[in-house]
């Protein structure tokens, strides 16, 4: 007759697996958040791209400028949290202007 362990005393295939689900909901929320800030950094570049010194005036520049910072700020730290710590890729991949990159983290009045 053999004895085996009780239940409480056994470890499960999830815990040895390194398989958690926890761990895996909470990085799904992760990717989800990152494809959103991706998504707004996109949007946020694309209407100052738009602007054009003709039918807006440099005070729209400046907000759209102030806007398309703040999302790729909100999109570097995204990105910190699930990991990624290298923003050139990224910089290269959305086409972020320097002009862009400047102002991160700059707080207004």
């Amino acid at each position: 007759m053999s004895v085996r362990p009780p239940q409480s005393y056994r470890q499960s295939e999830q815990d040895r697996s390194g398989f958690n689900v926890l761990e895996y909901e909470l990085m799904s929320e992760r990717a989800d958040s990152l494809g959103r800030h991706g998504l707004k950094v996109e949007a946020a570049l694309a209407a100052l791209n738009a602007w054009t010194p003709d039918r807006q005036s440099a005070e729209d520049r400046e907000k759209l400028l102030n806007e398309a910072s703040d999302a790729v700020w909100a999109f570097f730290i995204q990105r910190e949290i699930c990991g990624l710590r290298n923003n050139r890729d990224a910089i290269q991949r959305y086409g972020i202007p320097n002009e862009v990159i400047a102002r991160l983290g700059a707080m207004r009045k």
